[in-house]
């Protein structure tokens, strides 16, 4: 057999002619013409998936075995077996970006100190990487507020941006989309993307769909335009920009049917919050989900982008969305040419990636159905995006939320009442009962000739037009322009302790909304642009007034923030705020203009105009025609031309920085931002025969859900917590300390800030929340940092002990990198979120899954024994270990646990201590 024949077993590549190119491609109609599968009936995205597989094989990394496990796929189930994907691309944002840089810069720097050439580490997949999380409202409500914000980024993260610079030409293969040029997905989506390749390769022009890999959860965004993709951690990422492919479980594909249209008043935020409540009920983690149906094919693009984005909100790989004629007049109206256009077209054609009219539905593991005509106007939270409140419904939900919050404060049970909650009903609250009677308005509830509202209970007190999820959206930023135009005209105000901001997903955005004449509208409600990239959504929102701020910690306020993002975990937006609720961008404006959440805004008015009249939502809100008309006259093709012309160059501030240059990076000691990462020092190339775990104890003991916001830091530094003493100490003013997730690339403060979210509820501490634990067996109360570092001097290992759907969220490799250099060796968890089980394993954490019916409270686990995990030294995929539970006593519990390595390859990323531990070792062996 020749080294052709192993890379092309099946003889699917063959020429065609595009336009006047030949061009090749391989086809998979080759498998179903030999008997393998039946291409029409797999779902698109194991097609695109399939594709990748085929075209890759090498006959030693993927082979013919690989191709043919993944044809095989069937509704009735799919093997258990592993496949190797190799994206085309990679894709990053900085605050995962930046560690990824240090982390290859180090790889260098051990290369050479291990007499290796350090010129030979670069991506080998083709990487983007948009600078968009490091910027912050700090200033907010001017016209000035843009400029301020940007300078003082730079101010901030000087460092950082240098050591970007730096890569941008240190590293082969990489390209950096500089600071105020927009979110890294809608970017990615308006630009970055191509849907089809189109590249020489050996001589040869080969076609193939776009795919990629990304460092943030949201990179499923890009499956509404048909490109198969999503997040996966930082630590993954970096092994396939090197060369590594991404090993994953063969799917099952849920299919979900939309039918009918949205009704006039409804916006795609709706539709999206509706989906992910029911998927999120159905059960997809670990899943493809994938649209169609007549419904479907309705939704404009950024409609179904809409949808692709929240993936990681219910809780799927992806949400994707097959190509098809909206997607090609999305590339045009996004300025894409002509020949590009006719490339994805007859491309996907030819493979069967094309959504015909008359297409056959393809077969799914289980199907979904809604009609999107019965979605009807809401919001999700107040703490997960799954929690769906209908806008009729938001006043009784947030009295439910006032419920909860008073029974947790007196020690009763959540939904219970008690005096604290009755006694703020007395103060102004008023109950659930009053709401549904029949002469009840609200409208006593509205002061009218009183501008200064006082902050109480349910106060929004930031309302943010924020994040890629909907401002790719035209439909719904020009909506929110409209809406705040009639607002403007009706006389009304937002109240003034809420904090407004305006921060748009690219410059396009802002270039529509002046050509249709609705900034002037926006400006005047206090919504002035803020800055271009991901802000409040990732908890960027900057303080509160300080006034405001005061208010809150002396009354102990349960205020609200609603934002047009897709996240809302506890202690995410703000660290004062219990209350997020995400939004369409119309209703942020609108609570904006209410002022409260306490508020049913269906049949309440929102405010008084200034003669006394009441305003209620339906006066204001847009029009189906206007907001048509609005769109077709200001959205063009040459906008998008013209602002991704230059992207690459960036604005004054970038161009002027002073970057480092040479083939190494220049590790500076007193660097509070860049520090190189201990994981490759002192680097030995052999590795030790695996060992039992024993003597450990549990650093950390929690509950259900808990996500990666409470275990990589995130969000502000308090000065009280190990991180803001470690920068106190390097001489940082605390009005200095920037977010934990603009020093990612300096582990010190990482690993100090790790579990140091300050809602995190340690079972180890009681009620008591913030980074704390038990350092045993002394019984003393201490920072879970100062902890970890005393069982590490004691020579004590550690393990986590939690409960169901641990680390989900973002998409956070600090979540892994900081368990690992806090001395963690193990996680035990009743079920984990995809990418933090896959960063645990690329860190050398083990994560181990208690067995279905098992949990730490059904064992009379505490938390205060002694754990002995034994087995390891036969570690295989999906194997088993036991656990030993020690209590003071001298009492055990011995049980089993599942070994969540995946497949063998996982194996050998423990064995080594990580995925880039064993990529640097084969490096510089050779192999």
């Amino acid at each position: 057999m020749t080294n052709d024949d192993l890379k092309d077993p099946f003889g699917s590549k063959q020429t065609i002619n595009i336009g006047d190119k030949k061009v090749n491609l391989y086809r998979l109609k080759k498998l179903e013409e030999q008997g393998i599968t039946n291409i029409s009936r797999l779902p698109y995205s194991i097609r695109v998936l399939l594709e990748a597989v085929l075209r890759n094989v090498d006959g030693r990394v993927i082979t013919e075995e690989d191709v043919k496990n993944l044809a095989s796929w069937s509704p009735k189930g799919v093997l258990a077996v592993d496949i190797p994907f190799t994206p085309s691309r990679v894709l990053m944002q900085d605050f995962t970006g930046v560690p990824a840089v240090v982390d290859i810069a180090a790889i260098r720097s051990a290369t050479q100190r291990l007499g290796g050439d350090p010129s030979t580490i670069n991506p080998v997949i083709p990487a983007d990487l948009v600078i968009d999380h490091s910027i912050q409202v700090d200033y907010y409500g001017t016209s000035y507020a843009r400029n301020c914000n940007e300078k003082y980024e730079f101010h901030r993260n000087q460092e950082r941006y240098e050591l970007l610079h730096w890569a941008q030409n240190a590293f082969d293969n990489m390209r950096v989309v500089p600071p105020a040029s927009g979110i890294i997905h809608q970017v990615n989506l308006e630009y970055l993307a191509s849907v089809v390749h189109l590249k020489e390769k050996n001589g040869e022009l080969v076609a193939y769909p776009d795919t990629l890999v990304g460092t943030d959860s949201h990179t499923t965004m890009i499956n509404g335009l048909g490109v198969l993709g999503w997040g996966v951690g930082g630590i993954e990422a970096e092994a396939v920009m090197l060369g590594q492919p991404y090993y994953m479980p063969i799917p099952e594909v849920v299919g979900f049917k939309l039918t009918g249209e949205l009704k006039e008043g409804v916006s795609s935020t709706d539709l999206v919050l509706t989906v992910v409540e029911m998927l999120r009920k159905h059960g997809v983690v670990g899943k493809f989900v994938e649209f169609y149906g007549p419904g479907y094919k309705a939704l404009e693009l950024t409609e179904r982008a809409v949808l692709a984005n929240m993936a990681p909100e219910y809780g799927a790989t992806m949400g994707f969305c097959p190509v098809d004629e909206v997607t090609l007049a999305y590339m045009t109206m996004t300025g894409r040419n002509e020949e590009q256009v006719s490339l994805v077209r007859q491309y996907c054609k030819e493979q069967g990636l094309f959504l015909e009219d008359d297409a056959p539905e393809p077969e799914f593991t289980s199907t979904l159905e809604l009609d999107i005509s019965t979605v009807t106007p809401c919001l999700a939270g107040p703490k997960r995006p799954q929690d769906r409140i209908p806008v009729q419904d938001m006043s009784r939900a947030f009295h439910q939320t006032m419920k909860d919050v008073f029974a947790l404060k007196s020690g009763k049970a959540p939904n219970g009442d008690d005096e604290d909650y009755s006694r703020w009903l007395g103060e102004g609250g008023y109950s659930v009962s009053e709401i549904t009677h029949p002469h009840h308005t609200g409208i006593t509830k509205i002061k009218c000739a009183d501008d200064v509202v006082a902050v109480t209970h349910g106060s929004v007190v930031i309302a943010s037009i924020t994040s890629c999820t909907n401002t790719s959206s035209p439909a719904l930023m020009i909506g929110a322009g409209i809406l705040a135009k009639k607002a403007v005209e009706k006389g009304l105000k937002v109240k003034p302790f809420v904090k407004t901001s305006l921060a748009p997903g690219s410059r396009v955005v802002t270039d529509y909304l002046e050509k249709a004449e609705l900034m002037p509208y926006l400006d005047a409600l206090g919504f002035h642009l803020v800055g271009y990239g991901c802000l409040t959504c990732i908890g960027n929102s900057g303080p509160l007034n300080e006034a405001v701020s005061n208010k809150i910690e002396e009354k102990d306020l349960t205020v609200a923030a609603v934002l047009s993002g897709n996240r809302n975990f506890e202690g995410r937006i703000n660290s004062q705020i219990k209350a997020n609720y995400l939004a369409s961008p119309m209703l942020v404006v609108a609570y904006a203009l209410a002022g409260n959440v306490d508020i049913d805004l269906m049949n309440e008015p929102i405010a008084c105009d200034p003669n006394g009249q009441p305003v209620y939502l339906k006066d204001i809100w847009p029009g189906k025609e206007e907001l048509d008309e609005a769109i077709s006259k200001a959205v063009t093709p040459e906008m998008f031309m013209e602002q991704y012309s230059n992207v690459y160059q960036g604005t004054d501030l970038w161009r002027e920085l002073e970057a480092p240059k040479g083939l190494l990076y220049e590790w500076d000691n007193d660097s509070t931002y860049i520090q190189e990462p201990p994981f490759f020092k002192d680097f030995p190339l052999e590795v030790d025969g695996l060992a039992d775990i024993k003597g450990a104890r549990a650093l950390v003991m929690v509950a259900d859900s808990i996500t990666t916001d409470h275990i990589s830091p995130a969000g502000s530094i308090p000065s009280s917590y190990p991180a803001g003493q470690y920068l106190i100490s390097k001489g940082v003013d605390e009005k200095n300390f920037n977010s934990y997730g603009s020093r990612r690339g300096n582990h010190e403060v990482m690993m100090r800030g790790t579990f140091g979210n300050v809602r995190l509820k340690n079972k180890l501490v009681g009620s008591k929340e913030g980074s704390w634990t038990i350092h045993q067996p002394d019984n003393e109360e201490m920072p879970i940092y100062d902890a970890a570092m005393k069982y590490v001097e004691e020579g004590t290992p550690l393990v986590v002990v939690a409960g169901k759907e641990y680390g989900t969220g973002s998409s956070r490799d600090w979540a892994a990198k900081g368990t690992q250099l806090l001395g963690i060796k193990a996680v035990i968890a009743e079920s984990f979120e995809r990418i933090h089980r896959s960063n645990l394993v690329g860190m050398g954490v083990l994560p181990l899954q208690f067995k279905e019916g098992e949990c730490a409270e059904c064992l009379g686990l505490t938390g205060k024994e002694t754990f002995d995990i034994t087995g390891i030294d036969e570690l295989k995929p999906f194997g088993e270990v036991t656990v030993t539970a020690r209590s003071e006593d001298g009492a055990e519990k011995t049980f089993n646990v599942d070994v969540r390595l995946n497949s063998e390859v996982e194996v050998e990323y423990y064995m080594n201590g990580g995925i880039l531990h064993k990529f640097l070792r084969d490096k510089v062996k050779g192999e």
